[in-house]
């Protein structure tokens, strides 16, 4: 969880007004799911532990005053920038896109950066990089001295050996593969690049190099400095929601610390941008909706309030949040909100209306046995997310009612995009990522799958087994097949089939009284080779509940 440092009297002084700090204590356990850490009386430095890593905007003393000053009614509603045409572009060409292919930027011109302030800069950047960028691999951040480069600024891709420059820390030149080598960032994030023919490169219109993006900065253009009143900001990711987002947060910031904010056109191929990019999310909200999820009667008119207080513009019917905040997914998450504004310590507690006595759910036994059957043969159990970004088939494992994957239309990472609808490609995910392991592997997992069957979402539990190793067939899975369902006390069938998964001729489906329960086979080698397997890999897949718990 993100851990932030700052100098309290900095915190009051964007505030706007000064409280105690027992009071401010208080107030980030009920507004901002975190706690006040240790506080320095030398050096006035007060330390906020954050729970949550969806608000990125709160990872810094500016975003903490921001939400603060909404919570005691120095400010109503959200911060906004007054943004400025400054006729600066940058240009992401089309090499770019298959490596990293978003950027935001913009240009902030101000007071001197002092010492502190540039700390504090350096501070957001960090914990933004590491958690909410996944260790800059989703997002990194680049900051650079405006006075040393020249616009128009190019975002390219180019050969590892062809551009040489003096990084951050180096007092010498390096090319972009002696740099993955020979620098720390480069040990540290080169896994990023991997498998990449063209490394990302930002240039300014000299071919000045400004930055190796997500690596490191140039030690000359890349090097802001106390006393520097102009920076470029710039965030070079794969999600282009985070990376616009992340922009916002640095834009929101710089502007409350006096500076002014001057757009960048971004010209990508075929298509043009202004950043940092607006968002215009809203979501209806009514005073029925609060009153259903949270008991709260609330009229129009407090309701409004207490959205302002939470730094929503209320307006309409409709809530919509600041720029710098992308965790809002459903009008549930506004409801939130307005409780944590209302305050949940003044929220009565609701009578007990019910009295059950708990137990064990009778399939959860069931399926309980069943993973330990499993593991008496040898598998391993691996538990892996409902949602995958990649993890799907065309059409799932018969026995579900086979269907197409399930998408979802507003996910806040492509990592996490879609809903499994097999479990046997996580597996074969897990296989890849254990090549250094030694063989036989045997893995399995037991959990939810969905699919759309006929214009219907359908959910099941289904178990899936995989075997990968020099004599892995298809008659070794039958016989664990046959040793779970003796076990269980069920007879089955098996009918030759043919599946996107398996070999042509190796593969079945399994039948349960006359009913498709799943399907059995050799891994298809084309499919092993997307995966980088270079072993022998035979698998199962069952629906569960069709099979053993009905």
């Amino acid at each position: 969880m993100p851990t932030i440092t700052f100098s309290y009297s900095d915190f009051q002084q964007l505030l706007g007004m000064k409280i105690p700090l027992e009071r401010f204590g208080e107030l980030l356990l009920l507004h901002a799911k975190a706690e006040l850490g240790k506080y320095d009386e030398a050096t006035g430095e007060a330390t906020v532990e954050l729970d949550d890593t969806n608000v990125p905007y709160l990872w810094c003393v500016e975003g903490l005053a921001r939400l603060m000053r909404n919570v005691l009614g120095k400010q109503t509603g959200p911060a906004t920038i007054n943004l400025k045409k400054g006729g600066y572009v940058l240009i992401a060409e089309e090499s770019v896109r298959s490596v990293r292919p978003f950027i935001a930027s913009f240009v902030a011109k101000g007071k001197p950066i002092s010492d502190y302030f540039l700390k504090q800069l350096v501070q957001t950047q960090e914990k933004i990089d590491t958690g909410y960028g996944r260790k800059r691999q989703k997002i990194s951040i680049g900051l650079y001295s405006y006075k040393r480069l020249v616009f128009p600024v190019h975002y390219r891709a180019v050969a590892p050996e062809s551009v040489s420059f003096v990084p951050l820390g180096f007092e010498r030149p390096a090319n972009l593969s002696e740099i993955l080598e020979q620098h720390p960032k480069g040990k540290e994030y080169g896994w990023i690049l991997k498998g990449f023919a063209r490394y990302p490169l930002l240039v300014d219109s000299k071919g000045t190099v400004l930055s190796f993006p997500p690596i490191i900065n140039s030690n000359f253009t890349g090097k802001v400095e106390t006393g520097d009143k102009e920076v470029l900001f710039e965030a070079t990711g794969t999600d282009e929601e985070s990376v616009n987002l992340t922009a916002g947060i640095f834009a929101q910031n710089l502007a409350e610390r006096g500076f002014d904010i001057y757009s960048v056109t971004i010209k990508y191929p075929g298509t043009t941008i202004t950043s940092p990019v607006t968002r215009n999310q809203k979501e209806k909200i009514s005073a029925k909706a609060v009153e259903e999820l949270t008991g709260l009667k609330l009229d129009e008119s407090e309701l409004k309030v207490l959205l302002r207080k939470a730094g929503y513009e209320a307006a309409g019917g409709y809530a919509t949040p600041p720029a710098y905040r992308a965790d809002i997914m459903h009008p549930v998450d506004v409801i939130e909100d307005i409780a944590i504004a209302y305050g949940f310590d003044r929220i009565q507690d609701a009578p007990l209306t019910s009295y059950t006595v708990g137990g064990r759910d009778k399939a959860a036994t069931t399926i309980n046995s069943i993973r330990k059957a499993v593991s008496g043969m040898g598998f391993q159990e691996i538990f892996s997310h409902i949602l995958s970004g990649k993890s799907t088939l065309r059409t799932g494992i018969p026995g579900g009612g086979g269907g197409e994957a399930v998408h979802l239309q507003n996910f806040m990472s492509e990592t996490y995009s879609t809903v499994r609808n097999s479990i046997i490609i996580q597996l074969l995910e897990v296989l890849s990522g254990n090549k250094h392991v030694d063989y036989p592997q045997k893995l399995f997992e037991e959990g939810i799958v969905a699919a759309a069957v006929k214009g219907r979402i359908s959910e099941w539990r289904s178990l899936a087994l995989v075997s990968a190793h020099s004599r892995a067939d298809f008659t070794e899975m039958k016989q664990y097949l046959a040793a779970l369902l003796a076990a269980a006390g069920r007879k089955f069938d098996i009918t030759p089939a043919e599946h996107e998964l398996f070999m042509k001729g190796r593969a079945a489906v399994i039948s349960v009284n006359n009913k498709t329960v799943g399907m059995i086979g050799e891994v298809s080698p084309e499919l092993l080779s997307s995966f980088g397997i270079e072993m022998p890999t035979v698998a199962l897949e069952i629906n569960v509940g069709e099979t053993l718990i009905s």
